[in-house]
């Protein structure tokens, strides 16, 4: 295969430092603010964010080191494939958070909801549209019966 490349557009600032006892997804950082510096060479490419209330980020998940096809997630105790969970030790670590945008001012966007460490380097941003992104009647596999628990649920050092 052919490799590919991105360069970083930016980085995440959010108040958690070590991936240990920080949200594991966006819905347990609620009201959890952080910020997005983009290098200001893309500032052009914000133009008309500000109208959408959430974003959709990719991100670089640069502390994860490896990868393995089965893992046991946060929200459960039994190994599943890393296709079917959203752990961070993945073949390609992206990451992807919807967060509330807050504000946009130049080259930086402020941001809630933050379930990302700090110093994350920034891939892309795009607008969550409700009416081409929310799928609320669909099935969440074996995940349906714990989604909840992601609102109090911590991560810990299993993926460190």
């Amino acid at each position: 295969m052919t490799e590919i490349v991105f360069n970083p557009i930016g980085t995440v600032h959010s108040p958690f430092q070590d991936p240990r006892d920080m949200p594991i997804q966006p819905i347990g950082a609620r009201g959890v603010r952080g910020r997005i510096e983009l290098d200001p060479a893309y500032t052009a490419g914000l133009k008309d964010l500000e109208g959408f209330s959430r974003v959709i980020l990719l991100y670089h998940l640069h502390r994860s080191k490896g990868y393995a096809l089965e893992v046991v997630p946060f929200l459960d105790k039994t190994p599943h494939g890393i296709f079917a969970t959203r752990a961070p030790r993945r073949p390609n670590a992206i990451g992807l958070s919807v967060l509330k945008l807050v504000r946009v001012d130049g080259a930086t966007l402020t941001v809630e909801d933050v379930d990302i460490l700090d110093g994350t380097p920034v891939i892309d941003i795009k607008p969550y549209v409700p009416a081409f992104d929310a799928y609320p009647d669909e099935r969440a596999g074996w995940l349906a019966a714990t989604c909840e628990t992601a609102r109090t649920m911590r991560s810990d050092d299993r993926f460190c």
